[in-house]
């Protein structure tokens, strides 16, 4: 594995925001917004968002959602030389799918201080059980994927917050 804080193109950052657009969906749909894009000779050849809570399936994460969609398309589980790009960093379930499927280059926005599997609380890419090596590129358009997370999670406290004031309120009035 290399890891880098590379210099970011132009490219890099519009496939980004792409990927922060899918995760705007997943939080439209009531799932932790979470995109990612992959990408090969330059083209988008898959694309995902969190689904895990709408499809009742643990593993179906963005990364997950984009692998299956270009095993697909490409005929092959194996995305030699891809590009993933997520707006935050897989843990370790996705993380081991990237490497099993020899994605190349791994471009992630936010890190995921709870469960970060690509050199926040581990490394899987740097781990003696791994047969391919990926480039790890870090913190691409951070600030921005970190600050969606964040009112995500900051609405969705008040929201259980103000449903337990209510159920409160309820158990209140029935006595």
């Amino acid at each position: 594995m290399t890891e880098s804080q590379a210099e970011f193109s132009p490219q890099d950052e519009d496939f980004m925001r792409q990927a922060m657009a899918l995760a705007a969906k997943a939080e439209e749909q009531g799932e932790v917004p979470v995109g990612a894009v992959l990408v090969k000779d330059g083209e988008i050849i898959a694309q995902g968002w969190n689904r895990s809570i709408g499809n009742h399936d643990a593993t179906a994460h963005a990364e997950i959602q984009v692998l299956r969609q270009a095993g697909e398309k490409l005929e092959n589980y194996r995305l030699l030389d891809t590009t993933l790009y997520v707006t935050l960093e897989p843990c370790p379930m996705c993380a081991g799918a990237l490497l099993h499927s020899r994605v190349k280059r791994i471009v992630y926005g936010a890190p995921d201080l709870k469960a970060g599997a690509a050199g926040t609380v581990l490394n899987i890419f740097d781990s003696p059980a791994a047969y391919h090596y990926a480039t790890i590129e870090k913190g691409l358009l951070e600030d921005e994927c970190r600050q969606q997370l964040q009112a995500f999670f900051k609405r969705r406290r008040k929201e259980i917050k103000a449903l337990k004031d209510e159920q409160k309120r309820d158990q209140t009035v029935e006595k």
